[in-house]
């Protein structure tokens, strides 16, 4: 069980760094035995500061780092128990794949017998037993990958840290990576947390994911809840390809909601009134819906700006005054540049922001 105590909850978020002088760590952020954490946010976060910390690389000004119920915080990298994969791969030239996946074994004083067993254990299941006599200058990235993979998970560490591993692979060798990461986890059953700034890496992989901005976790929670129910106005605009269509808008004490361009009705639900924005993602504005009298529908018109083809569908976007919105229209070819189109959205799917606090309600 990894509890990372150093992370401070309060009215913001968590706070990565410590806890400052005088102020009441409220709750930790928990990892499970054997959960999969993805931390997800932009350049910048803090993700790699982050697992730097839980690997040891980085001391904390304050707090503690809690690996099986041991606090770990003033010990070195190698008493952790902790194996990290690093964006650049860091292999070691000089050295077979044999070698390199055998390095952290022979560190440790593992007997030869072992430490052949398990590198070649590795190598069949990260599919790079034809390479372990090869340097690593002659594979492939996607070779590279798998064997600083390999080199981590040889040592059956209590926690594996990935810092963006995937970030220098191409789309497809992504796609590939992110099902074998997934299939890896399952067969080692250890906990493993995964840092990227890629969302699709983010909402496809894990147990849970954790979205950051600027040092603090804002949302902790399964995918599937980070994406139909975040409780943060950046978790709900950054979490979504393409992402969730913001405009500014006005919430009444009757549950109804105005912008400049349209009316939405009566939502049925406890509002904060005053100055807000609505959210609504791409999927979910429907372009040419037929009329309907639905109270829980709204609508409106807006021009087509521009129509990006994806395979069988089209992301389209939409001119709504300065603001430009996305739609997702499974009708190929249906929509041109420079028409005027009705677009209408069930109000079930509506997301309000508070623009003060980004409380989503």
């Amino acid at each position: 069980r990894l509890g990372s105590a150093f992370l401070l909850q309060d009215a913001e978020g968590w706070q990565v760094g410590g806890v400052a002088s005088g102020r009441e760590l409220l709750a930790a952020l928990t990892v499970e035995d054997g959960e999969y954490l993805v931390l997800v946010g932009p350049s910048g976060c803090g993700k790699s500061t982050l697992l730097r910390c839980i690997a040891g690389l980085e001391r904390l000004d304050d707090g503690a780092i809690f690996i099986g119920g041991e606090n770990v915080a003033a010990l070195s990298p190698a008493e952790r128990d902790v194996a990290m994969v690093f964006e650049t791969y860091a292999l070691y030239p000089h050295l077979t794949v044999a070698e390199n996946v055998a390095y952290p074994l022979r560190e440790r004083r593992v007997a030869e017998a072992e430490i052949k067993r398990r590198v070649e254990r590795v190598a069949e299941m990260l599919g790079v037993t034809h390479t372990l006599n090869r340097p690593p200058q002659t594979l492939s990235g996607g070779e590279m990958q798998r064997v600083a993979i390999g080199r981590a998970i040889v040592r059956e560490a209590r926690v594996y840290l990935f810092d963006e591993p995937l970030s220098h692979l191409d789309a497809q060798l992504r796609e590939h990576m992110r099902a074998e990461l997934k299939r890896l986890h399952r067969e080692l059953g250890s906990t493993l947390i995964f840092a990227t700034p890629d969302q699709l890496e983010a909402m496809t992989m894990p147990d849970r994911t954790a979205v950051m901005r600027e040092g603090k976790v804002l949302q902790c929670a399964p995918p599937e809840e980070i994406y139909f129910k975040p409780t943060h106005g950046f978790v709900a605009s950054y979490v979504g390809e393409p992402p969730m269509n913001l405009l500014p808008a006005k919430a009444h004490a009757d549950g109804v909601v105005t912008t400049d361009w349209f009316d939405i009705p009566a939502l049925g639900r406890a509002l904060k009134t005053g100055d807000c924005r609505i959210g609504v993602r791409p999927e979910d504005l429907l372009l040419d819906a037929p009329d309907s009298d639905d109270s829980s529908r709204a609508s409106f018109e807006a021009d087509v700006y521009a129509v990006e083809m994806h395979g069988d569908f089209d992301i389209v976007t939409l001119a709504l005054g300065e603001h430009r919105l996305r739609a997702i229209s499974s009708a190929h070819g249906s929509a041109k540049q420079g028409e005027r189109r009705a677009v209408t959205f069930s109000t079930d799917r509506l997301y309000l922001i508070d623009p003060a606090t980004e409380a989503v309600f």
